[in-house]
């Protein structure tokens, strides 16, 4: 099997949600001085690469703990949007009709969205506050097709206008879709995704509402 990672890096003070924590990763031990080395781990469970429960938008939603590890991981259609999309555009269902084919293939896939902007991650205004975004329109669309899951370039899937962000996100929670956040889409990922499975595992957190994850596209052979 060839793993295609689909992950952004984590370290100390990295591009983060500006409404969240930073992000810090100190070394709390290291060898001159102890003899052995540890790190500690400040943020929010939603920096990074991620996963969002229901829960994180739903109250009484499900936890990330409360999906089977298969839940995240199946076949994979990627909408690829790069040279497409401007800042704060919305992607609604006719450009994601037009990149992922006809309405009725895509029962149980996880769609992933790449908007080329997980490659703009800095701690720049354009890529905090001015992403390319799912919009509550192409939400429903994608509900309609059955996905199993979804995935975007950036830190938020429904961006950051409030009210487009939190309906983005109650369409698909609502309807036991999750969803993975803050992908890159690096060399390789055309071939991998062709045939390919992708999977991101959460950490075990038992009644939380998303998790750091490990995003990969697995090829065989």
């Amino acid at each position: 099997m060839t793993f295609f990672d689909l992950s952004q890096p984590l370290f100390d003070e990295c591009p983060n949600c500006p409404v969240h924590p930073p992000v810090r990763l100190p070394r709390s031990a290291d060898h001159p001085e102890d003899g052995w080395r540890m790190e500690e781990f400040h943020m929010a469970s939603h920096s990074g690469t991620h996963l969002d429960a229901p829960l994180h938008k739903l109250a009484g939603g499900k936890s990330i703990d409360q999906f089977p590890l298969e839940a995240f991981c199946g076949s994979v259609s990627v909408a690829d949007l790069t040279g497409q999309v401007v800042p704060d555009q919305a992607i609604g269902a006719v450009a994601l009709e037009q990149a992922l084919g006809e309405p009725g293939l895509l029962e149980n896939k996880v769609v992933l969205l790449n908007t080329g902007w997980g490659h703009k991650r800095a701690t720049t205004d354009e890529w905090l506050w001015h992403p390319p975004f799912l919009d509550p329109e192409g939400a429903a669309w994608l509900v309609a097709q059955k996905i199993k899951g979804v995935g975007i370039d950036h830190f938020s899937i429904g961006g950051m206008r409030e009210a487009e962000n939190i309906r983005t996100h109650e369409i698909l929670l609502g309807k036991g879709i999750w969803v993975v956040e803050e992908l890159c889409f690096r060399e390789g990922w055309r071939e991998a995704a062709h045939d390919g499975i992708f999977q991101a595992l959460p950490l075990f957190l038992p009644g939380f509402s998303g998790s750091p994850c490990r995003a990969v596209l697995v090829k065989n052979g």
